[in-house]
């Protein structure tokens, strides 16, 4: 979405600082020890525990093996460029979902969807400052009318972002906000709408027919809409971001991922192995807590950062 720019790389370089103290600099702590089976073990422990996925680990454990076994004097640098050059290989694999193209002079809806707890609102509000910086007119529809937090929260950050809200009070139904909130959109010529959503996992019956009810509804103003189905997840809970997503992608096909509070973890790998698991692509990430804080994903931003590669 964004051009690809220093800056943003060093963002991301800088948000993965725990995860890569966590990974790259334990793995370079392993060097200089004789490779046998204990170390092969403790390099798998050290990926697992980086949350880069059982599956991730064993194949890099095995390449970093057989390289070891075909070039005995290796050095460190030579077997993170060879993490570094499948980490990059998986996440430029094609995903399986594309989003939709909103029709000429109709707004482009984004459904924003994640627990309660992920960053979801927050998230929602950097990525409507993100658009408005390009010159896009936002409108937000606070659906989320379970908690009143939400809203009140959701419009304290459309006021200093500055751009429209469409709300309900708490407990109206979701879908009347959406319906609405795509009325006005149409009204008024919005470039972006970002849809607000309740994240209620522990009653997953009744968030698959919340969600399939606000997708019937929007149909309605817009026939296309929505065009993209976000999915906010926090970095910091690890392996329990995949349940999320591996739900989440059941009800509603998910077209990309904003993968929330990546500073605040040492579980960065859990992005390659959401990636290789779902083939849900991570859109944008979370570099830290002002509402400028998101850059679009970059691969060879992600990967060279996971494992110190300039």
């Amino acid at each position: 979405m964004f051009g690809f720019l220093k800056e943003g790389f060093q963002k991301i370089k800088q948000a993965m600082s725990k995860t890569r103290s966590a990974l790259s600099h334990r793995i370079r702590s392993l060097f200089g020890k004789p490779w046998n089976e204990e170390t092969f073990e403790a390099l798998e422990q050290i990926l697992f525990e980086a949350d880069l996925g059982s599956e991730c680990a064993s194949l890099l454990v095995e390449k970093a093996r057989s390289t070891l076994r075909l070039q005995p004097k290796a050095e460190i640098n030579d077997i993170l460029k060879i993490f570094y050059e499948y980490t990059l290989s998986i996440l430029q694999e094609p995903p399986f979902i594309i989003p939709k193209h909103s029709e000429e002079k109709t707004p482009h809806v984004i459904l924003i969807v994640g627990v309660n707890g992920s960053g979801k609102t927050t998230s929602l509000a950097k990525l409507a400052y993100q658009f408005k910086k390009q010159g896009k007119k936002v409108l937000i529809g606070a659906a989320d009318t379970f908690r009143a937090a939400a809203t009140e929260q959701l419009e304290l950050w459309a006021n200093q972002i500055g751009v429209d809200i469409v709300k309900g009070k708490t407990g109206a139904d979701p879908s009347a906000i959406v319906f609405d909130t795509l009325t006005a959109a149409k009204a008024r010529s919005i470039d972006i709408v970002l849809i607000d959503t309740a994240g209620r996992l522990q009653n997953k019956t009744a968030l698959m027919q919340e969600l399939e009810k606000i997708k019937r509804v929007m149909q309605k103003p817009i026939l296309s809409a929505p065009h993209e189905t976000l999915l906010v997840l926090d970095a910091t809970t690890g392996q329990n971001a995949i349940d999320q997503a591996e739900t989440f992608h059941k009800f509603t096909p998910l077209t990309g991922i904003i993968m929330s509070k990546l500073d605040g973890s040492a579980k960065g790998g859990i992005v390659l192995s959401i990636y290789k698991k779902l083939h849900v692509p991570i859109q944008w990430i979370g570099t830290g807590e002002k509402v400028e804080d998101l850059e679009g994903f970059e691969p060879i931003a992600y990967a060279s950062s996971l494992f110190e590669i300039s």
